[in-house]
Formats: structure tokens, C-alpha cells, sequence
């Protein structure tokens, strides 16, 4: 079981729980990544566009509201989803170019 985190002893544990959180996170946005490749496949088949705005703008609120219950800053979140979305749409423009 982790240590809580207000019972972190020092730098060097503390930087170890940094370090392993970001490996989970990174993790996390190679998921992303398959998922992404998935939605090209799928809007390949159906005729969609990689750019979907509404989608975009559902994406980024949802993000916004999950920091806002995180207490996070929703106006950073919203910065770093958007770039995340917009090489994610840029991954799917390179698949749909290929089919």
C-alpha cells in the first residue's frame, strides 16, 4: 500500500511517487493514443472527418469540469486538452490521408 501522502518522509520517496505517477500518466495517453487510432479506423469506415468541432468543444468541457472536481485550474486544463486534442486530430488527418 502507498504512503499517504501527507506521511511522504522526504524528497527522494517523494520524487519516486512523482516519477511512477507520470509513468501511470504516460501510460494513460499511449491508451489514448490506440483509442485514437481506433476512432481513425472507425470514421475511415463511416466518412468522417478527423475534426469533429462539437466533439472538440465536449471534450475540452468535460475536462474543464473533471479539473474544476480535482481542484485543479480548469483554465490550464483546458490549454493542455487542447493541445492533446489537436495532435490527436493531426494523428487521425495522417490516417484518414492514407486510406
Amino acid at each position: 500500500m502507498k504512503t499517504p501522502i501527507h506521511d511522504i518522509p522526504d524528497m527522494d520517496t517523494l520524487r519516486d511517487r512523482i516519477d511512477a505517477l507520470d509513468a501511470a500518466l504516460i501510460a494513460l495517453l499511449g491508451e489514448r493514443r490506440l483509442l485514437i487510432d481506433q476512432a481513425a479506423r472507425i470514421k475511415r469506415r463511416i466518412g468522417l472527418p478527423a475534426r469533429i468541432d462539437a466533439r472538440v468543444e465536449e471534450v475540452v468541457a468535460n475536462a474543464r469540469r473533471h479539473a474544476a472536481d480535482q481542484g485543479l485550474d480548469p483554465e490550464l486544463i483546458d490549454r493542455i486538452w487542447r493541445q492533446l486534442i489537436e495532435a490527436a486530430i493531426a494523428q487521425e488527418d495522417a490516417q484518414l490521408a492514407q486510406g
